[in-house]
């Protein structure tokens, strides 16, 4: 078979893919203009890769296209009623990144909360000469109210850590109750509106669709305590990233801990980069060697099955597989 790879599978997931298949491995090009891409494309029976804008544009181009795995829990980059329409099996890795991205988003509270990185440098600009004063205080995390928005698998993994680690009072909103986590972690279910005006802390942990886009904005910052700790561990379009600017420098909010953007990888110039409140990271929340080559794996799994007309383990549309066997 043919294999298109694309942007992030580890090396020894692959290599083993090029041991049984033609794979090709493309990255930081330009999908609509590359040649070699384009013409692989078109005999592709499968893709595996991460962040592909999987669209009719491109499927148009990929007519003997099978399967298309993608090396993440999200997958907003793929058109599945096309995908669906065309009889394309549509993959994913859900389930391995819980506790990584878990972690990087309870570390985001704490470096925003005590101010971490800024101190760091703080320290190594050789700034620190003399006793510290109240300007370099940071807030507590212990004992205050996180509100999630989004209590999929990694806001139960937030909520566990913060209420058996921390002792804090989890509130959260979801599309439906989690009766499972009201029970666990004495956590309390809230509209929106309430949730962000209680919270000393919001995490928000929602997928990106045509429901959540832009769903925190200026009317939703100025909800918010103006000590109140904003963290995006989602997707960069669930927020209006100019209001989540302004909040910040407007003091709307005290400050935000971000691992995503708009735009990836981000402008230099953007606002947010030259923030002292804002801690920002380059969407690192799967990145654990650990975890990445597990997802690898696991995609590969995906890809394996659906080039051989079997379920993949984590097929998003299944009635493709209906129309299959």
């Amino acid at each position: 078979m043919k294999i298109l790879a694309y942007e992030r599978v580890e090396k020894p997931v692959l290599d083993a893919l090029k041991e049984k298949h033609d794979v090709r491995f493309f990255k930081n090009i330009d999908t609509k203009q590359d040649k070699e891409f384009i013409e692989f494309l078109s005999e592709a029976d499968g893709i595996i890769g991460l962040a592909l804008d999987v669209n009719k544009e491109l499927l148009e181009k990929a007519p003997k296209l099978k399967v298309v795995s993608n090396v993440s829990v999200g997958y907003n980059n793929l058109d599945i009623p096309e995908l669906t329409k065309r009889n394309i099996m549509a993959t994913n890795t859900p389930g391995i990144l819980t506790d990584t991205v878990a972690d990087m988003a309870f570390g985001l509270i704490l470096s925003t909360a005590r101010r971490i990185p800024e101190l760091d440098q703080f320290v190594k600009n050789g700034h620190w000469t003399e006793s510290l004063t109240e300007e370099h205080y940071g807030t507590d995390v212990h004992h205050k109210k996180l509100g999630i928005i989004g209590m999929g698998r990694i806001g139960n993994a937030i909520a566990k850590r913060a209420h058996h680690g921390f002792d804090m009072e989890i509130i959260y909103h979801s599309r439906s109750r989690k009766p499972n986590v009201e029970k666990e972690y004495q956590a309390t279910y809230m509209d929106l509106d309430s949730l962000l005006q209680e919270s000393d802390f919001v995490c928000l942990i929602t997928p990106l669709t045509k429901e959540t886009e832009g769903m925190i904005g200026k009317r939703e910052f100025q909800l918010m305590k103006k000590s109140g700790i904003f963290i995006n561990a989602s997707r960069g379009g669930t927020i209006v990233e100019q209001d989540l600017i302004d909040a910040l420098k407007n003091g709307d909010i005290l400050a935000a801990g971000v691992d995503v953007f708009e735009q990836e990888p981000v402008d230099s110039n953007n606002e947010l980069l030259k923030l002292k409140n804002t801690v920002t990271l380059p969407h690192i929340g799967s990145s654990s060697y650990e975890t990445e080559l597990k997802m690898s794996q696991l995609a590969a799994e995906n890809l394996e099955a659906g080039l051989s007309g079997r379920k993949p383990p984590n097929l998003i549309n299944p009635e493709v597989r209906a129309k299959k066997i």
